[in-house]
């Protein structure tokens, strides 16, 4: 189980970069393989094509998330007047339609775990995959969970370097995801040692690969660049076996901690925390 204690922000001045950089040796972007259900391969499925000259169809998305009551209120972008089903491996199925400028709208019931779903559209007899898989807290947050990648957790801003999101697998390869100022430098070290360099993307977010795997046992992980700093403790154990379908879910002081089944088998941890419940 990951231990995450928040140490606190302070203001400094820019004191390194870091890039997204998904390395070619990482464990955790080492993902394959074939269609297996709802788990479909998002790198290897963009679209079912009848013909080469069909034309290239963008993955639907999701923007938002706001929670309404009982349930989120989830929406996004796709083909206009397309079919758009999200898909649990539980068997539960939502569907809608989007408008004639290809927005669309779905509420997700709320539930005691978190949920995963898959998102896909089809149209004219074609169906395309979205990216990711999504998972929805019982707190109503949502965010999007990438094999081999860090997590997106939607509806979260700040100025300053904000951790939402640490992603690893059994190798120890491991992504620290967040929100800052767009543009910002940043810089991550672990233990005192910088381990990444690069910058906040347009959108406000930032998705780091450490540069060497993370050792089982705890970890002191800082981020600071421009608007400040953040330091957290961190607890690395092995993913968990899936007890639910796909992934296996546990409430921490720090967050919900997901041990889910990427498209290529293997397992991948997703630790939200920050707020992000």
């Amino acid at each position: 189980m990951i231990r995450i204690r928040e140490i606190g922000f302070k203001s400094s001045p820019l004191k390194s970069a870091w890039v997204v950089a998904v390395l070619a040796t990482s464990t955790l972007g080492a993902c394959g393989g074939e269609d297996q259900g709802w788990r479909r391969d998002p790198a290897a499925t963009k679209t079912e094509q009848p013909s080469s000259q069909a034309g290239y169809l963008k993955p639907p998305r999701v923007v938002s998330a706001i929670r309404q009551g009982d349930a989120v209120a989830l929406s996004g972008q796709a083909e206009p007047l397309a079919s758009v089903r999200l898909g649990a491996p539980t068997g539960e199925v939502l569907m809608g339609k989007t408008d004639a400028a290809g927005a669309w709208r779905l509420l997700a019931p709320l539930a005691a775990e978190p949920r995963l779903y898959g998102l896909s559209m089809t149209i004219d007899g074609r169906t395309v995959q979205a990216q990711g898989y999504l998972m929805v807290a019982p707190g109503g947050v949502a965010a999007l969970l990438r094999a081999g990648a860090g997590a997106e957790v939607l509806g979260q801003v700040s100025l300053s370097p904000h951790v939402l999101a640490i992603d690893y697998d059994r190798g120890g390869g491991a992504v620290v995801s967040g929100v800052g100022t767009p543009g910002a430098g940043l810089g991550v070290r672990v233990d005192r040692a910088t381990r990444g360099e690069g910058k906040v993307g347009a959108d406000g977010r930032f998705s780091i690969s450490l540069d060497q795997p993370l050792a089982e046992g705890a970890h002191t992980i800082q981020v600071a660049g421009e608007g400040g700093e953040q330091q957290v403790v961190v607890d690395v154990s092995q993913p968990l076996p899936a007890t639910a379908g796909p992934m296996r879910s546990t409430l921490s002081a720090a967050g919900w901690r997901v041990d889910w089944m990427t498209p290529g088998g293997g397992l991948q941890t997703t630790q939200l925390l920050g707020g992000a419940q």
